[in-house]
């Protein structure tokens, strides 16, 4: 290659989806903290929510020494929990506690793995690497839906809770699909169908330059956030436009992100940016659907599968698969 050439961008590569098996009740899940640690009582109430929809917990079998700076744990800890989990036999599926930061710290660990039995993995926010992870290396399909201490918390159906009939469907359906409203607003008209990808918006745009950098061709991108100045997410969909990560996507479904207004009046939106800079993609686009980091109860999306997005109203997307077997 000549000195100043640009280098070819990476053929996206066909990914062999991998289903976990269903969470009916009864089911135990793993209960893991790959990144932050939670407040004592959002965590109790979280696991008392769970023991209302009828699922067993397993905690690690020997507790954590305790936070480390930001982290819930060493990376050792973390990382030993979440393959504790994935490994063992009476384990059903993984839940997160919370998101906040370091999952990626346990990214180059398990690299070099071969993780055969796919399992339910429940989470958002920085629980996003770890999802991205798991389906470029292992095709694993997993659930972008309520954590521990973050929605099962609050509970159902309240603010900062979660939407209880998506987040059972997504978890126990093993039949052809249904349909969630979005709850949002068009502002593409159209359907499309694809493969449903992406989350936390700051993640997926850290995914690039990675060896599990999220392919997005096909796909139905998921883009959701908090916390970000309208300037800031402009700045991450600009990184993910020149990256060419929406080059032949079908469809957007855009969170509302919650604790993104503007520093002064009259100066652009997140939702001036978002229709600005994705508005030229010409494909069906839902901004400020109630999923990840929202303020209104939590709709629960499962990644890795057939969708089919009908931009029109408040849209709706149409699961065409489950994310589960039998």
């Amino acid at each position: 290659m000549k000195q100043g050439s640009r280098s070819l961008p990476r053929m996206p590569r066909k990914i062999r989806p991998r289903k976990p098996r269903a969470l009916k009740p009864g089911a135990m899940l793993g209960v893991i903290a790959p990144a932050s640690p939670a407040d004592d009582a959002k965590w109790v109430a979280g696991l008392k929510e769970l023991k209302r929809l009828k699922y067993g917990v397993f905690l690690r079998d020997e507790p954590f020494s305790g936070p480390d700076g930001y982290f819930a744990a060493s990376e050792e800890e973390r990382h030993a929990e979440f393959l504790e989990f994935t490994d063992s036999g009476r384990v059903n599926g993984l839940i997160a506690v919370r998101g906040g930061y370091g999952s990626n710290y346990i990214l180059d660990r398990l690299s070099g793995r071969s993780i055969q039995t796919p399992k339910c993995l429940i989470g958002f926010s920085d629980i996003t690497t770890l999802q991205i992870f798991l389906w470029e290396k292992c095709g694993w399909v997993t659930i972008h839906g309520p954590m521990v201490a973050a929605g099962l918390d609050a509970g159902p159906g309240v603010q900062g809770g979660y939407d209880e009939g998506s987040f059972l469907a997504a978890i126990r359906k093993t039949e052809s699909g249904w349909y969630i409203p979005m709850q949002g607003e068009t502002i593409r008209t159209g359907e499309a169908n694809g493969t449903l990808l992406g989350g936390c918006l700051t993640l997926v745009e850290t995914t690039l330059g990675t060896p599990w950098e999220l392919g997005t061709r096909g796909a139905i991108l998921v883009l959701e956030d908090r916390g970000m100045r309208p300037w800031q997410v402009d700045r991450a969909l600009m990184h993910l436009k020149q990256a060419g990560k929406f080059d032949g996507i079908r469809g957007v479904v855009l969170g509302d992100f919650p604790e993104c207004e503007p520093p002064m009046a009259g100066s652009p939106t997140v939702r001036d940016v978002c229709a600005r800079i994705l508005g030229a993609l010409d494909v069906p686009m839902v901004f400020g659907a109630p999923v990840g980091h929202t303020k209104r109860p939590m709709l629960t999306l499962p990644l890795g599968i057939k969708a089919r997005l009908r931009a029109k109203g408040e849209g709706v997307l149409e699961i065409l698969e489950p994310a589960v077997v039998p």
